[in-house]
């Protein structure tokens, strides 16, 4: 009994949080643009969607932003994750502590600080304020995504390199870095999500004329979501499906291959 319960708990959890995706796609495929009334089975929206110049002008303002931020954010977190473990005891508590400061942070506080930042500088609202504003929220995921990697590690492989002969930059690249791959990915992925996902600093950070997704479907709120949104958002979320099971299902192809060789 006691099994059924966690399985009805469990199937009950999933619907919740996928029931809304189902929605989107069903009426990404309406031809009414009414969200209560079914209109018929269309490819319409999908085939309006990449003629729309303004969406797909977005959809590349928002994927170059989170792959640049996604990209600078995880090499700033990565060596300020390694330079946080060489710290002292104390020291490092006091920056691991600081760094989890602008994650419990509410977003709206980083947003207008950024926003009255750039202003005192009296630097120009545009795509690179975006792209600073997302680096600098983006840092503190990454360098906790990194330092449980780099606490497992063993400091006498390094040390090791080094008698051999091996320079510290061959060193790090050849017997550092392997090991903290994995965190250094889960990083660049959160930041990337992040990145794409966020709406607020970059609604106070953005200026005239540069538009992501979320600040785009943000100003169709008052007048009515275009259906393109619901075709874009159903893509996007196929997509990244796709990827995720892919990424969980190569590594055990990969293990089951190599256990077939021995």
């Amino acid at each position: 009994m006691a099994n059924v319960l966690k399985k009805i708990y469990t199937a009950l959890i999933f619907i919740f949080l996928y029931a809304p995706m189902v929605v989107l796609i069903v009426l990404s495929f309406n031809a009414s643009k009414s969200r209560s009334k079914w209109g018929g089975f269309t490819f319409k929206w999908y085939a309006n969607l990449f003629s729309d110049s303004s969406i797909m002008e977005a959809l590349g303002t928002t994927l170059l932003l989170a792959l640049l931020s996604a990209f600078i954010s995880t090499f700033i977190g990565t060596i300020a994750a390694i330079s946080i473990m060489s710290f002292k005891k104390g020291m490092r508590t006091l920056m691991i502590g600081i760094t989890n400061i602008p994650m419990l942070n509410a977003e709206i506080v980083t947003g207008i600080s950024l926003m009255l930042l750039f202003i005192f500088f009296n630097v120009k609202f545009g795509f690179t304020t975006i792209l600073l504003a997302h680096i600098t929220f983006n840092i503190p995921y990454v360098i906790l995504s990194v330092l449980p990697r780099i606490k497992q590690l063993n400091p006498s492989a390094y040390e090791a390199a080094m008698d051999l002969g091996a320079s510290p930059f061959k060193a790090f690249m050849k017997v550092v870095f392997p090991d903290i791959l994995p965190g250094v990915f889960s990083g660049m992925l959160m930041a990337f999500t992040m990145s794409i996902d966020d709406f607020i600093i970059t609604h106070f950070t953005k200026g005239a004329g540069v538009d992501t997704l979320s600040t785009k479907i943000y100003s169709q709120v008052r007048k009515g979501i275009d259906p393109k949104m619901y075709a874009l958002s159903s893509i996007i979320f196929i997509t990244v499906l796709i990827l995720l099971i892919l990424v969980n299902l190569l590594p055990n192809a990969g293990k089951s291959s190599s256990h077939t060789k021995k």
